[in-house]
């Protein structure tokens, strides 16, 4: 499997030598100056790649393999008159990215937020610091803070009156933390201002839109892109929704094997494919990470590998170890080393499969540094690259003997 480390560019706070010594060889990126819904050119391809390139002429070299990710636009999750403009500029991305080199796209078709947690630095008993979504604190806010119409038909009586109590304890600068927490899981660009207001008024858009809507409009994207994909070698990797369920009234399509296996009916293209994505599945106890890594082996593209653990309330979690969790880590890794001799078997020329050992807790020095991107410090990266390194060197060694 080939090491990969999220890189977000020259201003990210772990620089390229840290990766490099981190023991990843794969740089997964994207070009995050450019606005979701423009097309990314040639030119602007090749100048990110020399970055990398150019930290590779000092050392073991880096290469930018992944792309994650080229932002859907929002136009086309809610298919509007003009999705078709934003269709075309994607479809101008990958033929751009095509002539660099790079063959894998990881991306996401969740309305709005990329990603949703209420504590961005949860104190954990060991001392480090993780992600986690409370799911109290997030009806709070749902229900009393953004004050969104109809939400109360959504929460049981009994967790309307939690939120009601965490809000009468907590105090206005934590109320002012968690208002930022949720909205931090916006993509640049997506709302006017990162404001309730605007951020509803970007919820209200969704209002008569519901799962199934949300569906056929991915896979009318997809019918559109697949296409050029195959013709260009490259693969479309979907990430799964995170947390995978349904929040502030917005569909999701992406957060079960059932899901996945209408997707890959609806669009069979060999180019449609899958970032597996533990911590984002594992947050649902229906989910049994192993036998989907072998139900949809051929379809994953890229990997996540990380860990949530469900807390007593199930609706919350939080992100563990990446050996400590409810995923089944071995037994996922195992079923991606088997499909990668399956594919080596065959001939495949794009065999392995790149991971990253996603998100990680902030511990030791990166305690006392800021700016550090949520998930993203480099030393709990580490650790979790280090532990599934020695999970994967162990199967292929068992595998050998």
């Amino acid at each position: 499997m080939q090491q990969a480390w999220r890189w977000f560019g020259p201003t990210d706070p772990v620089p390229l030598e840290y990766i490099r010594q981190a023991g990843a060889s794969e740089i997964v990126s994207s070009l995050h100056d450019i606005p979701t819904g423009s097309a990314w050119t040639a030119e602007a391809i090749a100048r990110h790649q020399a970055l990398i390139h150019e930290k590779s002429e000092i050392g073991a070299p880096l290469n930018w393999s992944v792309v994650e990710s080229i932002p859907v636009h929002d136009a086309i999750k809610r298919g509007t008159r003009q999705a078709g403009q934003y269709v075309e500029a994607y479809i101008d991305s990958l033929r751009a990215l095509s002539k660099s080199g790079i063959r894998t796209v990881c991306y996401n078709f969740m309305p709005l937020l990329d990603w949703t947690r209420t504590d961005l630095s949860w104190p954990l008993p060991s001392g480090g610091r993780t992600l986690r979504f409370d799911a109290t604190a997030f009806a709070a806010f749902d229900l009393f803070i953004l004050k969104r119409p109809g939400a109360e038909v959504e929460y049981s009586e009994q967790r309307i009156k939690s939120a009601e109590s965490f809000l009468k304890k907590t105090s206005s600068s934590s109320i002012d933390t968690l208002v930022g927490n949720v909205l931090a899981g916006l993509p640049g660009g997506t709302t006017d201002s990162h404001s309730l207001e605007g951020f509803q008024s970007q919820l209200d858009r969704y209002r008569e839109i519901d799962s199934d809507d949300l569906r056929e409009n991915l896979v009318d994207f997809l019918r559109q892109i697949s296409p050029v994909a195959e013709d260009l070698g490259m693969r479309l990797a979907i990430h799964p929704d995170d947390p995978p369920r349904p929040l502030l009234g917005l569909p999701r399509v992406v957060s079960s094997r059932d899901d996945l296996a209408a997707l890959f009916k609806a669009v069979p293209s060999p180019a449609n494919g899958l970032t597996l994505c533990t911590g984002s599945f594992g947050v649902r106890p229906d989910n049994d990470l192993p036998a989907m890594a072998k139900e949809f082996s051929d379809r994953i593209f890229f990997a996540h590998l990380r860990g949530t653990r469900r807390e007593d309330d199930p609706d919350s979690f939080h992100e563990a170890e990446h050996l400590n969790s409810d995923v089944d880590m071995l037994g996922v890794i195992r079923q991606l080393i088997g499909e990668e001799q399956r594919r080596k078997n065959a001939g495949d020329s794009c065999s392995q499969i790149p991971f990253r050992a996603d998100h990680g807790h902030q511990i030791l020095d990166d305690l006392e540094k800021q700016g550090c991107n949520p998930g993203y410090t480099a030393i709990g990266r580490l650790k979790g690259l280090a532990e599934v390194r020695g999970v994967i060197t162990a199967i292929e060694d068992e595998i050998k003997q």
